[in-house]
C-alpha cells in the first residue's frame, strides 16, 4: 500500500462494493449476517466502515452475494488485505500522538472535503515546523518531553502532505484574527507562518479566510472544531472538537449539519478570500 493511502478510505470502497452487492441480491444485512454466522453488529461495522472485514471473510461471503468472477473475487481479497494494513500515521507515531488526533487524520486522508474553524491557533496542518515547535513546547515542556515534541512536529509536518496530493480534499479553513495576532515563539516565527499561510492559499483546493475583529461576536466564538465530509455518504460526515478534557468526534448526523451551519455563518462574517491573504500580508510585515 503507499505510504499515504488511508485504510479508512479502502475500508469505505470496499463496504461500497459489497453493500451493493447485497443489496442486488435484495438481502437484508440480518440474513447475511445469520448466513455468516456473524452478529448484525458485526455486519453492520463492516458496511459502515467501522472495522475492517478479513480476505477471508470477504472469500467466505462472495459465494452468499453470487459472486464468481475470478478478477473481481481477487480485486475485492486485494482491495480487504491492504485495507486492514497500518497506515504511516498509526505506524510510526502511536505512542506519541493522542488518538483522537490519530483518529482524525484517518478522516482526513478518507475525505472529500474538509471544514476547519479556529479561534486560537494556527491549524495543525498549516503550521510550520518553527510555529509548531513553539506551541508544543508550550504545551509539554522544554526538557520532559523533548522526543515527544520532536516526534509530534514531525508528524504534523508529515500531515501537511495531504494539501497538496493527488487525491486531496477540498479545505475551506476560517481563522479568528486572533489566530494570526497571537505572538507563537517569536515575530521572526509568525511572520514566517503568516507568509506560509498565503502560499497554501494559493492552492487549487484550499479557501482561505480570517474573521476580522470588527466583525464583531460571531458563532465560532464558542470554540475551534473541524468537519470532514464524504462524497459517498454525506451521513457518515464527522464533527472533530478538541478540548482541554480530550478530543470529541461525532458522526452523528445532525451534529455535524449544525457544526456546518455554524461554519457556514462564521464565513458570512469572515473577509473573502482576497482580503483575507490581503490581510495576513499585512500583518506578517508588521512581525517581519
Amino acid at each position: 500500500m503507499a505510504d499515504s493511502a488511508s485504510p479508512l478510505l479502502l475500508r469505505r470502497r470496499l463496504r461500497t462494493e459489497l453493500r451493493t452487492a447485497r443489496q442486488k441480491k435484495g438481502l437484508t444485512q440480518d440474513q447475511v449476517a445469520k448466513a455468516m454466522y456473524w452478529s448484525l453488529s458485526k455486519m453492520n461495522r463492516i458496511e459502515k466502515a467501522k472495522s475492517g472485514i478479513s480476505p477471508n471473510d470477504v472469500k467466505a461471503l462472495l459465494p452468499l452475494y453470487e459472486i464468481t468472477d475470478k478478477e473481481q473475487i481477487e480485486e475485492l481479497v486485494t482491495l480487504a488485505r491492504a485495507a486492514r494494513e497500518t497506515p504511516w500515521w498509526r505506524r510510526r507515531y502511536s505512542e506519541v500522538a493522542p488518538a483522537g488526533l490519530l483518529d482524525l487524520i484517518d478522516y482526513e486522508y478518507a475525505a472529500s472535503a474538509v471544514s476547519q474553524f479556529e479561534t486560537m491557533f494556527v491549524p495543525g496542518i498549516l503550521q510550520t515546523e518553527e510555529y509548531e515547535s513553539a506551541v508544543l513546547l508550550n504545551f509539554y515542556g522544554e526538557k520532559s518531553s523533548a522526543e515527544r515534541v520532536k516526534a509530534l512536529v514531525e508528524l504534523r509536518t508529515k500531515r501537511r502532505d495531504l494539501l497538496t496530493s493527488g487525491d486531496a480534499p477540498q479545505f475551506s479553513f476560517v481563522l479568528d484574527e486572533s489566530a494570526i495576532r497571537r505572538l507563537a515563539g517569536s515575530p521572526a516565527i509568525m511572520s514566517q507562518q503568516l507568509m506560509h499561510l498565503v502560499r497554501v492559499a494559493e492552492l487549487p483546493n484550499v479557501t482561505m479566510r480570517l474573521v476580522p475583529f470588527t466583525a464583531g461576536l460571531h458563532p465560532g466564538m464558542k470554540g475551534s472544531f473541524e468537519v470532514v465530509e464524504f462524497e459517498d455518504t454525506p451521513d457518515e460526515n464527522i464533527v472533530f472538537v478538541e478540548g482541554s478534557r480530550g478530543d470529541f468526534i461525532s458522526d452523528d448526523p445532525e451534529e455535524t449539519e449544525n457544526y456546518l451551519g455554524t461554519f457556514r455563518r462564521i464565513t458570512e462574517k469572515s473577509l473573502g478570500p482576497s482580503d483575507s491573504v490581503g490581510r495576513l500580508r499585512k500583518v506578517a510585515d508588521e512581525m517581519a
